[in-house]
């Protein structure tokens, strides 16, 4: 139906057959239609399509209000909003309604009447999807008003009676109806605020200020929350736990593949006027640094490390890479393994740790790194001959390197280098510019250095490779 031949009025609607549904019979509708077509749902989220999207799936067929606990950064928010896709593209509403309205099943004062007054020759309106999600952060200032609604003063100071319905300026989630309401961090929001949406979990009506008035609101309620056991800043009432048909539990990303991925889709773009190019041994790092942390017991697994930790180290590592070459001058970014280290100060606070010990969160991430450089030496280059390399420091070569240190000098202290072509390949470096090359032959003397065959001290300025 085309925007200037869609009904304006509800007796048009009705003479065009429009069905009559709820929003979860709308959600349903939708979802099975995408998955009968074999789409992809929820195309930014990464590593939840065996796990988390189908007990999602699920709730939405069940009908079910749903709540997500997770970790931190584990796309809770980001999964809740795309439950606006699996929404109509538009969907007809009583003109000027505050609570968006359904024409054939008006529940406000003002549109009652407007039914009651003019008939089938009610105005109505279209509303797109975005306009019928809404979101509240949970914070201890939360007010009932806030979500559900309460007296206008300038409504009673323009003539209208206390008892009049009219005078109600209705909250968040009344002006929600008939689409998605989303709460996050629930446990957060005052234990009385969270009494309120008993009733609209359950009876899917709300009751403001004492009026002798029933809003059987139509909505999806969604809540997001971290586990109860690390938010110590509040709970979920179990009345309220008990409403929400479906649990929903999420996660970090099982796999290097997967972290990588997030990380790709979600680091901001680097500067435009210089080419940057990340190899992918590196992503392999920062991704197996973060898992390493996931797992040690030195690391407080309650609040857990989130995937923007891995974005963050990326982008901060990037940028290191991108300052050098402004220093040395030159035209391409490539990151190389000393540009590792510069994630370890500038992420310090985003860990919280269990160690009682100060001074030892450096220690733990650096080892913690180590090991992750370690990890990915053994996959990429376990097994190749680098004899030729260590010969040359048997022989008394000594190499240096530095955060400012350029692609050039750097391979300058080397008369040349066996085997180098191979340390490439192996490490999926196709191209064959001077800092594609530094930062895989930086990487191999790293990787030597942690399997305890060459050197490494350092110096005022960065580290010095030698012999063993």
């Amino acid at each position: 139906m085309s925007r200037t031949a869609k009904p304006a009025t509800v007796g048009q609607l009705r003479s065009s057959g429009y069905q009559d549904m709820t929003v979860k019979q709308e959600l349903r509708k939708n979802l099975l239609k995408k998955l009968n077509a074999g789409e992809r749902l929820f195309d930014s989220i990464i590593g939840y399509e065996e796990s988390v999207i189908p007990t999602l799936e699920r709730g939405i067929l069940a009908g079910h209000d749903l709540i997500l606990l997770g970790e931190r950064g584990q796309a809770k928010t980001r999964l809740i909003r795309h439950l606006v896709d699996l929404l109509d593209d538009e969907i007809p509403v009583m003109t000027g309604c505050e609570i968006n309205d359904h024409p054939y099943r008006p529940i406000c004062g003002a549109c009652r009447a407007l039914i009651v007054e003019r008939g089938e020759e009610a105005p109505i309106e279209w509303i797109g999807r975005d306009s019928r999600f809404a979101e509240k952060l949970a914070t201890p200032d939360t007010s009932v008003a806030d979500l559900i609604g309460d007296v206008d003063p300038m409504r009673i100071a323009e003539g209208r009676y206390l008892g009049d319905e009219l005078t109600i300026h209705h909250g968040l989630i009344p002006r929600t109806n008939r689409g998605v309401f989303s709460i996050n961090e629930l446990p957060d929001l005052p234990e009385r605020i969270q009494v309120s949406l008993l009733n609209i979990l359950e009876e899917r009506d709300v009751q403001i200020r004492g009026y002798k008035i029933r809003l059987p609101l139509d909505l999806m309620l969604v809540a997001s929350a971290n586990p109860e056991d690390y938010t110590h800043r509040g709970r979920i009432i179990s009345p309220l736990k008990d409403r929400f048909g479906t649990q929903v539990r999420t996660h970090y990303p099982y796999e290097i593949t997967e972290e990588i991925a997030i990380m790709d889709q979600e680091a901001s773009a680097p500067p435009e006027d210089i080419q940057v190019y990340v190899p992918l041994f590196l992503k392999e790092v920062i991704a197996e640094f973060t898992q390493q942390l996931r797992l040690s017991p030195q690391v407080n697994q309650r609040s857990g490390v989130s995937v923007r930790y891995s974005i963050g180290n990326l982008e901060t590592m990037v940028a290191s890479a991108v300052r050098r070459s402004a220093i040395a001058g030159e035209s391409r970014a490539i990151p190389r393994p000393v540009d590792l280290w510069a994630f370890v100060e500038s992420s310090m606070g985003r860990v919280e740790f269990e160690t009682m010990e100060e001074g030892r969160e450096d220690w733990i991430l650096e080892n913690s790194l180590k090991r992750s450089m370690a990890e990915v030496y053994r996959r990429r280059l376990g097994g190749e001959n680098l004899g030729p390399l260590i010969q040359m420091f048997d022989e008394g070569l000594n190499v240096e390197t530095t955060e400012s240190l350029g692609a050039a000098n750097f391979m300058a202290q080397f008369p040349n280098v066996p085997g180098l072509g191979r340390i490439m390949q192996r490490l999926d470096l196709t191209e064959e510019s001077e800092e594609a090359a530094a930062s895989a032959l930086e990487f191999a003397l790293e990787g030597l250095h942690l399997m305890k065959r060459l050197n490494k001290d350092a110096t005022g300025r960065g580290w010095r490779f030698g012999a063993k």
